[in-house]
């Protein structure tokens, strides 16, 4: 489904010339769970960032769905971004003056669906994550975990079949990380989507199928 070959990623500036990734090859297969980890620094985001197309790399190819990215311009690159992929942020993200609905609705404005199926795809959404009762509310009136889970309920509304989460726990307590695990576990059991996790955790590790681990830009397992 994902698969980077040889890929680099080099940030210039001015003065300094910094390698974030070094010579990539990576395998992610249909509904698999990966967590990715590594020390501050190892190009854990990066790696992310290619995959979800919010980044190019310097060199070597991504492919989705064996589609070399590449060769896509802006407007196929979003259209694949919005169709095959959702993001899910350590800091939520959300736009504190719009009710939670409004919130998980955003990326289907994009989309052709009428009024009518882009709400109903957003209730079922945050029934999905438990928060059908606070479609309503606003996130300043909610927890930290719920509003995690508005901003799930926000990446998979558009039923992606890849779902990127760049420490999706790691502003949580323990407890609300469990929870925060157990719906991207069951995600990713039940709907059997792709999701790529950035975690410094290791007790989250475990609960993914398979850990990549990066040092300095390279995968060192």
């Amino acid at each position: 489904m994902i698969k980077l070959e040889d890929v680099d990623k080099i940030y210039r500036t001015d003065r300094i010339e910094t390698l974030a990734l070094a010579g990539m090859d990576l395998d992610i297969a249909d509904g698999e769970f990966v967590s990715v980890m590594g020390p501050s620094g190892s190009g854990k985001s990066t790696l992310l960032n290619i995959m979800g197309l919010l980044d190019a790399p310097s060199s070597g190819q991504l492919s989705i769905y064996d589609r070399q990215v590449a060769s896509l311009g802006d407007r196929a690159l979003a259209r694949l971004r919005n169709e095959f992929i959702g993001f899910v942020f350590q800091s939520f993200h959300l736009i504190r003056d719009l009710p939670v609905i409004d919130n998980v609705e955003v990326p289907l404005l994009y989309r052709r669906e009428s009024g009518r199926q882009r709400r109903t795809l957003c209730r079922e959404a945050l029934e999905r994550v438990g928060l059908g009762s606070r479609m309503g509310h606003r996130p300043g009136q909610l927890s930290g975990g719920q509003q995690q889970r508005v901003a799930i309920a926000r990446a998979i509304v558009g039923k992606p079949k890849i779902l990127l989460a760049d420490e999706p726990t790691g502003n949580l307590d323990s407890q609300m990380g469990d929870e925060i695990m157990t719906i991207l576990t069951e995600l990713n059991r039940d709907l059997s989507t792709t999701i790529v996790m950035v975690t410094h955790d290791p007790r989250m590790a475990e609960k993914t199928e398979r850990t990549v681990r990066l040092f300095d830009g390279r995968q060192v397992n």
